[in-house]
């Protein structure tokens, strides 16, 4: 069938892949001619450098997927002339600049995948409208999830706020065709090589269509190559390899943070350099045939979903709890509230656990799992102090952040949620470092100073003798703080402070 466009755009967001790429696909079966793009966004990267987070290894990230994507585009594209294919990268404000390129390629249709988190839909209307003036439609596709919005609904019709129910719905549902790839290869004779100026009016530089660097940018390089996180598809492909070979044991090891049990793709999820249909059907392969490890990780792909869908159907969840009653609970504030708040940040609290969990977001950008879980209940529910404030930090700082899981699990953990775990349930620090760190290893990759305790008293300094703590070379209140908060004491207060919502 003869494709209908003359010529499309691309528009690349979270979705860093040439491979099973949704609005590619749809772009090259659509178009004869399809150019790629992105756009460094000022909307989102101008924010940053003006709060000075000029290190901020997720642009570190992007820029080395982008340099992938651009190679990969490259291959792709035949070039019988002897231009190059690839990406067109601009800096700019993005719901501007799209409209601008689009008019400048001549392009009838500007193709992208759908982005719920409420400042992109607000964007996506405004680019919409600014395309529409000048006669290119607007298509967008589902491609960051499996199912999304109202594609899993209870038999009444209605949107799930449980999630046991709605995962039950979700396997049932799924199928080979929802987890199958887009096969954008077999389409690529479509691709364009990037625009010339003599082509479009001087509109195109060439050596601008390079991916900028991220001094380029206005930021600085951080420890992303010290740490080893592998970049791009290729990056994310080796991760998945890796796992893949573990993923039997996932269920046994994923709680330990001293322990390789998790994936670590959850960066990639994020930025879409690898595929949520891809990983989804290996989990769901292997949990048919049995798998406990995958059948707990498809589960864990589920629940980024869920979170996903209820952003979108309430995105007042951004600024306020899921639940309208909890924004009655009174927090703690003032001059006391902001010290125990930058001690929770620095990894002051005087319990290893939730330091080491703060030291490792604050070394690497990652965190695990487990210690998100207890990091944040510590702050809500011992130090009493508003999720909002730990959720913008965890946003600040880690490079795996999406907004959607990033708030599903702060409001799961304050029980101001959806599903979310009850308020009488808390999580105590001292008992969690005993039962999935009970060596102490982790405690100690992230706080050297507590290296030389004896494993018993690793996880409560306090507890060991003057002459133990002597022997460790470890000073209380100096070489390592003393608790700033005593657990029980801060339980029966959070109790109290959550009555204001008890049924």
């Amino acid at each position: 069938m003869e494709k209908p466009l003359d010529s499309a755009l691309v528009w690349f967001r979270r979705d860093l892949r040439a491979h099973d790429q949704a609005a590619l696909y749809h772009a090259l079966t659509s178009a004869r001619r399809v150019f790629c793009a992105f756009i460094f966004d000022r909307d989102i990267l101008d924010p940053l450098l003006a709060r000075g987070l000029k290190a901020d290894r997720r642009v570190e990230f992007i820029v080395h997927s982008l340099v992938e994507l651009d190679a990969r585009l490259q291959a792709l594209t035949h070039c019988p002339d002897g231009g190059r294919g690839g990406l067109i990268v601009r800096r700019g404000t993005a719901r501007d600049e799209i409209v601008r390129l689009a008019r400048a390629l001549h392009v009838q249709a500007v193709y992208a995948n759908h982005d719920d988190e409420p400042a992109a839909i607000e964007r996506d209307a405004k680019v919409r409208g600014g395309l529409a003036d000048a006669g290119i439609a607007f298509h967008t596709s589902k491609d960051h999830v499996i199912f999304e919005r109202r594609e899993v609904l209870t038999a009444a019709g209605t949107l799930y706020s449980v999630f046991t129910p709605y995962k039950n719905a979700w396997l049932q549902k799924v199928d080979a065709f929802y987890l199958k790839a887009y096969p954008v290869e077999r389409h690529a004779d479509a691709l364009a090589p990037l625009p010339d100026a003599a082509e479009h009016g001087g509109a195109f530089d060439t050596a601008a269509q390079h991916v900028p660097t991220v001094e380029d940018l206005g930021f600085v390089r951080t420890n992303l190559h010290a740490l080893k996180l592998p970049v791009g598809p290729s990056g994310a492909q080796s991760l998945l390899d890796d796992f893949l070979h573990r993923i039997d044991d996932y269920d046994d090891t994923r709680n330990f943070p001293a322990v390789k049990g998790p994936s670590y793709l959850s960066t990639h999820l994020r930025f879409g350099t690898v595929s949520i249909r891809q990983v989804a059907r290996e989990a769901w392969q292997r949990a048919q045939a049995g798998s406990r490890g995958a059948r707990v990780w498809l589960s864990e792909l589920i629940w980024r979903d869920f979170f996903h869908q209820v952003l979108f159907h309430h995105p007042h969840v951004v600024t306020s709890a899921f639940r309208p009653e909890c924004d009655a609970i009174r927090w703690e504030h003032g001059k006391h509230a902001d010290a125990l708040f930058a001690a929770w940040c620095e990894g002051r609290t005087g319990y290893p656990l939730v330091d080491a969990a703060m030291a490792q977001i604050n070394d690497t950008g990652y965190m695990h799992n487990r210690l998100r879980m207890v990091s944040a209940s510590f702050l809500v529910k011992d130090l009493g102090i508003d999720w909002r404030r730990g959720e913008a930090y965890f946003a600040d700082h880690l490079i795996d952040f999406d907004l959607a899981a990033n708030n599903g699990g702060w409001q799961w953990v304050a029980s101001t949620g959806c599903d979310a775990q009850p308020y009488f349930r808390i999580f105590n620090p001292l008992s969690q470092s005993e039962k999935f760190d009970p060596h102490g290893k982790f405690v100690r990759r992230y706080l050297p100073q507590l290296a030389d305790l004896p494993d018993k008293w690793i996880h409560a300094p306090w507890q060991a003798s003057p002459l133990e703590l002597a022997a460790s070379r470890v000073e209380l209140g100096k070489t390592y703080p003393t608790p700033i908060v005593n657990h029980e004491e801060a339980r029966q207060k959070t109790l109290a402070r959550y009555k204001i919502i008890k049924p």
